[in-house]
């Protein structure tokens, strides 16, 4: 067994450390959520967690690790009688990206079931991380489903498991802890919302600091049970501490002067709901029980905000994460004072070597992403013969900002797919509704139970069947075949050129494309954006799960020059080439918005034209969003729609609540009937 780094080991990260100890002495606080680039040490500290905590009491031969001392009355191996226990380190359990539903809630044990004829419960993760630690490393490439039921039986502190004919609730109580990288894609906020607190954390820019990261590490590689040894010493003072932080808990006092300092606090950062709140209270609590004093004081809650309120502010998957600290300090000076667990005070835990209550508050990066000048008067719109300038140049306009962004139309790949679960286009597979059953081809993945008894029923007489069990054979079993929804490749393909660089009707575009955007989010899409103008197209950004970033590059799409349309198809082309290669199983949606032009290069109506038959031959999915305004129209995208197979629509249509996209479905209804 391999010696894991020691937690006190781990340099800097003081709001990563803090808010990991709190979760220890305080389960109740609900988890922690751990965002952060690449190489920050995420997955180190949690695992160096585990070695701190105390070990638990279980009852001897127990599947669910119950508590001798308070046996769970609904155990499915109980009841128990009073006993032999045992003492054991407390578990970290990891949870896979790649997870079944059936490996994390536990199902019916199958085997038992066909050889004894008897319903028995196979427990899953949940039940081996009760009072232990469930670590979810990459969370956010999660299946959202998978997502919803371990944050459920993390909030009720128990798992409840309705499924084929099996229905069993054990206790499940875990410290929860998520690592991510945002640049792999966000969680939605109804899910950043389930889990207590939250740290953003990145590598330190000093260069001291970073020697003794790469110091500690070497140290650790070449001889790691000596360096655990020369961190014993203040592994086993942590150690102590929570315990002592723990016994100490039900003793805390929160008074009323700190509670109206939560109230006031998630009031003026309208945080929706009660469980900020709640979570406020608990992690201050849980500040005030770690430096060993049995009363909640102002920077408590201070820090307890930093803590639990940064990951609540965001009203849209493209804010980030973050807290106004000015205007916290002002919130709880304006709401202190009025009780003794209001005042401030030193209490004895600032001048902790370990992370305290007095640590930072973890506050993300500021945006550095370049903005698009809104306030600056419109330039003269750029003409369609001229090639792109610098910045500010006679054929580049600055970028205009997106319009708000509104609900869209679903857009869907038609067929049935194989992809990865999501929430666009209908597809095969793992979770859904069950549709029917088939012989497996390969490995059995999914037991489609009542047609395999089905199956093996006709043969039993013949097989000598003479005990309860039934007589199953290979041929036997069927493979569950069901119908979800899986996520796509939603390929951006976007005309910046002079043509659509009114401001006004720029503004629109962005607008209807970061609109594409966060209904791409909320499917749970890859994304990528081609962009073209001038001369030439480039992949201003790579297929990726980072919505976020998507927009970022949105954001700052300068326009101007030609339109080199056939430039723009034959780039989107090879993007999607190489990410057959990588994803052969995720299906792609071309969304093309343009104004269907096409000026760059030689022929390029012609040029534009076969590139688009292209799509065409391979059956590639396409939508147009026709951007072109005016009284007069020339119907160029709707054209480039024909040469894509797809369709077109306009800005108007692509609105879910469009009066043209309303007569549009009434009239295809009509003429289905």
């Amino acid at each position: 067994m391999s010696t894991p780094f020691p937690f006190t080991a781990v340099v800097g990260q003081d709001d990563l450390r803090l808010a990991l100890l709190l979760n220890a002495v305080s389960p109740a606080v609900g988890g922690v959520l751990v965002r952060g680039e690449k190489g920050t040490a995420k997955s180190t500290a949690v695992r160096a967690l585990s070695a701190l905590m105390p070990e638990v009491d279980v009852v001897c031969g127990c599947r669910f690790s119950c508590d001798p001392d308070a046996p769970d009355p609904g155990c499915p191996d109980g009841p128990h009688e009073p006993g032999a226990f045992a003492s054991r380190p407390a578990r970290m359990v990891e949870l896979p990206v790649g997870a079944s539903e059936d490996r994390l809630v536990g199902a019916l044990d199958i085997e038992r079931a066909l050889a004894e004829g008897v319903k028995a419960f196979e427990p899953g993760l949940l039940a081996d991380a009760h009072r232990g630690i469930l670590y979810v490393d990459e969370v956010n490439l999660l299946h959202d489903h998978l997502v919803d039921l371990l944050l459920d039986a993390a909030a009720m502190g128990a798992s409840y498991v309705e499924r084929e004919g099996v229905s069993v609730r054990h206790a499940s109580k875990f410290l929860l802890v998520g690592t991510m990288n945002p640049e792999e894609g966000e969680l939605r906020p109804q899910l950043l919302d389930r889990f207590g607190l939250t740290v953003e954390v990145a590598a330190s820019r000093e260069p001291d600091q970073r020697v003794e990261v790469v110091r500690r590490r070497l140290a650790h590689d070449d001889d790691p049970a000596g360096f655990a040894a020369r961190w014993a010493d203040e592994e086993a003072a942590v150690r102590a501490r929570i315990v002592a932080a723990r016994e100490l808990l039900p003793s805390v006092r929160l008074g009323d002067g700190a509670l109206r300092q939560i109230a006031a606090t998630c009031a003026a950062f309208e945080v929706d709901g009660m469980r900020a709140d709640i979570v406020m209270a608990r992690t201050a609590t849980a500040l005030a029980a770690w430096a060993g004093r049995t009363d909640v004081l102002a920077q408590d809650v201070r820090q307890a905000a930093l803590l639990a309120l940064p990951h609540r502010r965001r009203r849209n998957p493209f804010d980030a994460p973050g807290l106004d600290e000015d205007k916290l300090d002002e919130t709880l000076e304006e709401f202190g004072g009025q009780d003794g667990g209001g005042d401030d005070g030193d209490g004895g835990g600032d001048d902790d070597p370990d992370p305290g209550p007095g640590g930072p508050g973890g506050q993300p990066e500021p945006d550095d992403a370049p903005r698009g000048d809104g306030d600056a008067a419109a330039r003269p719109e750029a003409g369609e013969g001229g090639e792109p300038q610098p910045s500010g140049g006679a054929g580049e306009q600055s970028p205009a900002r997106a319009a708000e962004p509104f609900r869209t139309k679903v857009l869907s790949v038609p067929g049935l797919g194989e992809g990865a679960a999501g929430r666009r286009s209908r597809a095969r597979t793992e979770h859904g509704r069950t549709t029917g059953a088939r012989r497996p081809e390969g490995a059995l993945t999914k037991l489609h139970l009542a047609a395999t008894v089905r199956a093996a029923a006709p043969h039993q007489r013949a097989r000598g069947r003479s005990g309860r069990g039934l007589v199953v054979r290979r041929d036997d079993l069927r493979q569950a075949t069901r119908e979800g929804r899986e996520g796509n490749l939603v390929l951006f393909v976007v005309d910046a050129s002079g043509s659509m660089a009114a401001r006004q009707r720029m503004s629109a575009v962005k607008g209807a494309v970061l609109s594409l955007l966060l209904d791409a989010y909320q499917r749970r899409d890859k994304v990528g954006l081609v962009t073209f103008r001038g001369s030439a197209a480039e992949v201003a950004l790579p297929p990726t799960s980072s919505v976020d970033a998507a927009a970022v590059r949105l954001e700052s799409l300068p326009t101007g020059g030609r339109t080199p349309l056939a430039a723009g198809l034959l780039r989107a082309h090879e993007v999607l080439r190489v990410e057959r290669l990588r994803d052969p199983a995720r299906r792609a949606l071309v969304v093309v918005v343009t104004d269907g032009r096409a000026t760059g290069g030689p022929e390029p109506v012609a040029l534009a034209s076969r590139a688009a038959r292209l799509f065409a031959a391979e059956g590639v999915a396409s939508v147009v969003v026709d951007c072109e305004s005016g009284p007069v129209r020339l119907g160029l995208a709707g054209h480039l729609a024909g040469e894509l197979g797809g369709t077109a629509v306009t800005l108007d249509e692509l609105r879910a609540d469009s009066i043209a996209g309303l007569v549009k479905d009434v009239q295809s209804d009509r003429r289905a009937a």
